[in-house]
């Protein structure tokens, strides 16, 4: 398979072992499937070494929308950075393939993604990442293009990419709330825009990027049971080696989030390895706001300086019991739809080691 297909597989049309309708049931059948993955990738020494930030855009230069926007200066701004030498721009299933083989990585090693395929893709990111000679991935929901909406990539444009090396990924056809949909919708849209890659590109993408960041474990083991190596959020958070890979973190860059304090703060992040994970699921059903905890990697010291913030709170209370165990005290329910939390601490170098989760809180009725 040549370099525009990266990233690229044959359709294999696998089903889920276990379709089921009720999220509870299904979550509990996850949480098995989700236990294989995060003990299959190989460890290394040193999770730092197996570490990389990935980013993620939207639109460029389109002022009308600047919750998804990021400015065409900041852009320029923020490939001049990338460009400075100090960093690794790595093809994302470059990134991929070493976190699950647990291979070390360059140390500031970067992924660039961007999210929908807009139409400023093509037209304003495209040339400038061309031009500055950085790979990167897009990941493309299929039915906006077939209906050619004009706001999107055409694809002749997408093709246009894939023969010059730019990685396509999948963000299903219909751009659906999947967390929200039955697992047989959710396998049926993702099955119907793999059958649309597959006719328009010849191949079929081995990563997913789920639409607004939500993936509960009913979602990521259906991502793992299709046949994609990950898949990717919308929280913010270094990717290290001991990373469940079907729900990866990427810092989002927006209008009012893409300044240069807050890229080379994020560009420059480190990962803070964590195991035990409460709640396991991402999904909250009962006790809200539920009981968050996790347990930090004996290599990460001085957990004095660890530091909590959650959506609508603000910096929130944690305890620490023991040496490794942190618990984190919400004082108000999350509320419903998508909720985060960002755990960081100071790392030396002016660096910073950074751990989220994006939690989902299903809407009533």
């Amino acid at each position: 398979m040549n370099a525009g297909r990266r990233g690229m597989c044959r359709s294999r049309n696998r089903r889920p072992p276990c379709p089921v309708s009720a999220h509870r049931m299904a979550g509990w059948l996850a949480a098995m499937a989700l236990a294989v993955m995060w003990t299959a990738v190989p460890a290394i020494a040193d999770s730092d070494e197996a570490a990389a930030v990935v980013i993620m855009y939207h639109r460029f230069g389109e002022p009308d929308h600047p919750s998804t926007n990021v400015s065409l200066e900041q852009f320029d701004a923020h490939l001049a950075e990338l460009s400075s030498g100090r960093y690794a721009v790595l093809p994302l299933p470059e990134i991929v393939d070493g976190i699950r083989r647990g291979r070390a990585l360059p140390d500031r090693a970067v992924g660039i993604t961007i999210d929908d395929a807009y139409l400023s893709v093509y037209t304003e990111a495209w040339p400038r990442l061309r031009a500055a000679g950085l790979p990167f991935t897009v990941f493309v929901a299929t039915d906006p293009v077939d209906r050619q909406f004009t706001s999107h990539m055409s694809w002749d444009q997408i093709r246009e990419l894939v023969a010059a090396g730019v990685t396509i990924g999948s963000q299903t056809a219909t751009h659906l709330h999947m967390i929200d949909a039955s697992d047989e919708r959710n396998r049926v849209d993702i099955e119907t825009s793999n059958r649309r890659f597959e006719e328009e590109l010849g191949g079929v993408p081995t990563l997913i990027a789920y639409p607004y960041g939500e993936a509960g474990m009913t979602e990521q083991a259906m991502a793992r049971s299709l046949g994609f190596h990950a898949g990717f959020g919308q929280h913010s958070g270094v990717i290290g080696s001991e990373r469940n890979r079907y729900y990866l973190p990427r810092f989002a860059m927006n209008e009012s989030y893409g300044d240069m304090d807050r890229f080379t703060l994020a560009v420059n992040a480190l990962p803070l390895p964590v195991k035990d994970l409460l709640p396991a699921d991402t999904r909250i059903e009962g006790t809200n706001p539920p009981p968050i905890g996790f347990t930090v990697d004996p290599d990460v010291t001085r957990l004095s300086g660890l530091a909590c913030y959650a959506s609508h709170e603000g910096k929130v209370r944690i305890e620490r019991l023991g040496e490794r165990r942190i618990e984190v005290r919400l004082s108000q329910p999350f509320r419903a739809g998508r909720n985060r939390l960002n755990c960081t601490m100071p790392a030396g170098d002016g660096r910073w080691r950074w751990f989220g989760r994006q939690f989902y809180v299903p809407r009533p009725g």
